[in-house]
């Protein structure tokens, strides 16, 4: 609304005093005060309402009335209860710097104003989100490509002063508002994924309000433009494939038709999501119809000739074959009545993505397949590097899962889990059969750890890493037992830390110095301790053979 406004509505009580050439100033908001400084509490736009109880003396209103320039406030409403009559002092201050400033009626409270101010911005905010999606739905169907989710979280921000990003599933950012001012940080991304993901699981319908520090959120589901929030049979076929609305604003108390509309923005985003899902549909057909080949055992020149065609879509502009890796995924649910194939497929489409990407189209150098409860992933390496150590540069097990890890358990809750494996780098069709069979079986590896997501990739598997998944429950119980549980009682009784003295001095491949070192002992507090350990368990810590076992014992525990 504009300051004009309120001078034509004769309930407000305001008479001009100063400023009739600001009158077409926005007001976005309403604020009381008498503090001396209310910067700290202004963020622009506002109408501000004062008894005047803050001046002291003429001197207070030029500093009063230079800080509620410097915050941007729209103009100055001064109350005649308390001294009759606004002093010319602050007037002329006003006059100086341009502020419009009104006088309010001693018979007219400053909760009627305040009443009718946010009454009106908030009408006006609820029609200009109308336009916003009369306006975007238009840019979104007047060519191919749409105009993006950038564009509504733009105009969200510039007529509503509202901050919006939409995220993944995992909280990698898609979209943000380009306009000036503080970013989302990745550690918030992540906490809102997993607070929406929770939240979805338990079918309530958004948005979820999250407050993280001293900023709150309002979550949108993003969902396809053409299902409804009970068309999918089954969450679980979804939550970890759709993208979110963060809002930040506390939607609790915004009325029925402003949520309705906020919904509409997200349909539009829905819009876009479901364009580049499409897109997504060479990529599949292409990973679909090598891993055919490969697991049919088709001739590697026939492979060669499928990943030939594959380059140039995944990876354009690339004169050389690049080298490539194999992801396997797969997403398993308690019950067992819920295919996870599709859902792994989607997941392993955003996981592979670099974090630090914005946006969906790094993704369009994945291709996925999948099949039952399995994903298989196709990924090239456009300049496989040799690191110091000799070892290839390319995916890594635990990177893939650092960022991601906790917004998926919440998304998998007590009923799913997803475990992955990755191959080492290949440079040549004869290549992939194995590479498959090596991520199929670290992924094998991952399984039998404990937690909802868990990884391993191809340098496990020349590891003793690779055994001891496979030792039967019992055999690992007994072994541990014999070895561990004699220290474990003793630290128990005297707080000896006979059990990480012991993983201390292994880890230190039994250098006396270097363990007491990392324990801050003395060596012979350390000899004491060790050979309180041999004499537990019967053991000789200076043979090979029984380091080994006691390695392997705390591996297993």
């Amino acid at each position: 609304m504009r300051l004009r406004a309120l001078l034509d509505t004769d309930a407000l009580g305001l008479r001009l005093l100063g400023g009739e050439d600001e009158l077409d100033r926005t007001v976005r908001g309403v604020m009381t005060t008498d503090l001396r400084d209310p910067s700290r509490y202004l963020s622009g736009g506002e109408l501000v309402l004062t008894g005047l109880a803050w001046r002291r003396d003429a001197a207070d209103s030029e500093p009063f009335v230079r800080l509620l320039v410097q915050a941007g406030v729209t103009g100055l409403a001064a109350g005649e209860a308390e001294l009759g009559n606004v002093p010319e002092d602050l007037v002329v201050a006003c006059v100086r710097h341009r502020l419009p400033l009104f006088a309010v009626h001693e018979s007219v409270a400053f909760a009627t104003i305040t009443e009718h101010v946010v009454r009106q911005v908030s009408g006006e905010r609820a029609g200009d989100l109308a336009a916003v999606v009369d306006r975007h739905r238009r840019m979104m169907t007047s060519g191919p490509a749409g105009g993006g989710p950038d564009v509504v979280l733009d105009l969200l921000g510039s007529d509503l002063d509202l901050r919006a990003w939409v995220l993944s599933p995992t909280g990698r950012l898609i979209a943000g508002p380009k306009v000036a001012g503080p970013g989302l940080p990745a550690d918030t991304c992540a906490k809102l994924a997993a607070e929406h993901l929770a939240a979805a699981r338990t079918g309530r319908r958004g948005p979820h309000r999250v407050t993280l520090g001293s900023s709150t959120y309002s979550l949108f589901p993003v969902r396809s433009s053409g299902r409804s929030p009970q068309a999918s049979r089954d969450v679980r076929e979804t939550v970890l494939s759709d993208w979110l609305l963060a809002v930040e604003a506390d939607a609790g108390d915004w009325p029925e038709e402003r949520l309705d509309l906020l919904r509409g923005v997200t349909q539009l985003i829905a819009v876009e999501r479901d364009r580049r899902e499409a897109a997504r549909t060479v990529r599949r057909r292409l990973a679909q119809e090598v891993l055919e080949l490969v697991q049919t055992g088709a001739a590697p020149a026939e492979i060669a000739a499928r990943l030939r065609v594959a380059v140039p879509v995944l990876l354009p502009g690339l004169g050389a074959a690049p080298h490539w890796q194999v992801v396997v995924a797969r997403v398993e649910w308690q019950d067992g009545d819920l295919e996870g194939g599709p859902v792994a497929q989607s997941l392993l489409e955003e996981i592979l993505v670099d974090p630090s990407a914005t946006g969906p189209e790094p993704s369009d150098r994945i291709a996925v397949a999948h099949t039952g409860d399995e994903a298989i992933a196709l990924v090239p390496l456009p300049a496989v590097s040799t690191e110091h150590d000799g070892s290839e540069a390319g995916i890594l097990a635990d990177a893939l899962l650092e960022s991601v890890r906790d917004p998926l358990a919440a998304g998998l809750d007590d009923d799913g889990r997803v475990t992955l494996g990755v191959s080492a780098s290949v440079h040549s069709a004869e290549g992939l059969r194995g590479a498959l069979e090596e991520a199929r079986h670290a992924r094998r590896v991952a399984a039998a750890r404990a937690g909802r997501v868990c990884a391993a990739g191809h340098q496990e598997l020349a590891s003793h890493v690779l055994l001891l998944p496979f030792v039967p429950d019992d055999v690992r119980r007994a072994f541990t037992a014999r070895l561990l549980d004699p220290l474990r009682d003793y630290d128990r009784r005297h707080r000896a830390e006979l059990i990480p003295t012991l993983e201390a001095f292994l880890d230190c491949d039994g250098s006396w110095t270097r363990c007491a070192t990392r324990l801050h002992l003395h060596v012979n507090t350390l000899r004491y301790r060790v050979g309180r350990i041999e004499q537990l368990t019967s053991r000789d810590l200076s043979r090979l053979e029984d380091k080994l076992d006691f390695f392997l014992a705390l591996r297993m525990s």
